[in-house]
């Protein structure tokens, strides 16, 4: 399946593939998105169903020499719809678009370097007036606004950044990166991506406040150990009078706690939001995949269908805004996969639509994430429960 929109000198093009054998179905993804010459960017979303390897070398078969990245995802999108068990590639194309790629490995054990190393490819990129950096995390490696802060410490607040965590399907055990063919793990990878014309960003999530707030009584990086001065996991789950199996069963509680996130105070705009990703039932820690500062207050957050559909429309709109009146030529989509568990299989088809809608005949790409990047503005940009929608003019 191809879908492609093209400008004098740019052209965004997206393939899907849900073909059962892992080769066959990254050549034909690949194949659908490059099928016009001057491909710059490959950005590939997968299923970690597939044999990794074999799927790119399937893609790079096709594209041996465009410069990629990627990651394994909670579930693809494309302009028809989400999907949990197939590839999309994406290609950035024409002399309108410049990229270079950047991977960190071993992004655990230095994660504001693993960052500013990733970050390191936009000064490889050639200047001109529109620039983004697209980032591919492990979720699951660590505080995620570390890797934040280290690439802002390299581009500075003129770059925006955008990207998300990857995703293994919620067995919240491994995920993946990929970078120029190769498969890793533990890895920050990076586009830096350079154009002739403008790129908008949006961020919204749709969550709202329930109940008094919590004080964060001790926590370090990316645990929580107390809440209210008890034991954050019970303060958590006797405040939402949680069910039997989420209270003893590591994937009952995933499943549970990805429809009850922490929320934080942010200086502007929504409450950022803290996706709880697993609980120590030895310690009763909760397991967040970004910090939740101790001293701070923080609130459980709820929403529904309606909430985070109004999100959707908003985050759209604020990614269009960018534009300055021009048309979108292909729109990515970072979407967490939290907001997937409110909205069920027939809202993702909804909102889906509704990204599609806005992109108004425009190809459509994106993943269901661990966790979303934006930062358009200050320091902070890792974002949790949250859609992050980009526009390419």
């Amino acid at each position: 399946m191809e879908e492609v929109a093209t400008d004098e000198s740019r052209w965004f093009a997206v393939g899907h593939s849900d073909a059962s054998d892992a080769r066959a179905a990254g050549s034909a993804a690949a194949g659908a998105a490059c099928s016009r010459d001057g491909a710059k960017l490959l950005v590939v979303f997968c299923s970690n169903s597939y044999e990794l390897e074999e799927l790119l070398a399937g893609i790079t078969d096709v594209a041996a020499e465009v410069p990629m990245i990627g990651c394994s995802t909670a579930g693809e999108i494309a302009t028809d719809g989400p999907g949990d068990a197939g590839v999309v590639v994406t290609a950035f194309g024409g002399d309108g678009f410049a990229a270079r790629t950047a991977a960190a490995e071993n992004a655990s054990g230095g994660l504001r370097n693993a960052g500013a190393e990733a970050a390191g490819c936009l000064a490889q990129v050639e200047p001109r007036r529109h620039r983004v950096l697209l980032m591919l995390t492990d979720g699951l490696a660590g505080d995620q606004q570390e890797i934040v802060r280290g690439a802002y410490s390299v581009v500075g607040a003129a770059v925006p950044l955008v990207g998300g965590c990857a995703g293994d399907d919620l067995r919240m055990t491994q995920t993946f990166q990929f970078h120029d063919g190769r498969v890793l793990t533990n890895a920050v990878v990076a586009a830096a991506v350079a154009a002739d014309s403008p790129i908008g960003i949006g961020v919204r999530h749709g969550w709202r406040r329930v109940g008094e707030p919590m004080l964060v009584t001790r926590s370090a990086d990316n645990r929580v150990s107390e809440i209210d001065d008890r034991p954050a996991l019970d303060t958590y789950l006797d405040r939402l009078d949680a069910p039997a199996e989420a209270r003893t069963d590591q994937s009952a509680f995933v499943r549970f706690a990805q429809r009850h996130p922490l929320g934080l105070a942010a200086r502007r705009g929504e409450e950022h939001v803290r996706f709880v990703g697993g609980a120590d039932f030895e310690d009763r820690s909760l397991i967040c995949i970004a910090e939740v500062p101790q001293g701070g207050l923080t609130w459980l957050m709820e929403g529904d269908e309606e909430s985070v559909l109004s999100a959707t429309d908003a985050a759209c709109d604020a990614a269009l805004a960018g534009l300055g009146g021009q048309p979108p030529l292909g729109m990515l989509a970072f979407d967490c996969i939290a907001r997937r568990g409110i909205l069920g299989g027939e809202g993702i088809k909804r909102e889906i639509d509704q990204v599609a809608g806005t992109a108004a005949g425009a190809p459509v790409a994106g993943f269901y994430t661990y966790g979303e990047i934006a930062r358009t503005h200050g320091v902070s940009g890792f974002h949790n429960q949250t859609l992050v929608v980009m526009a390419l003019s």
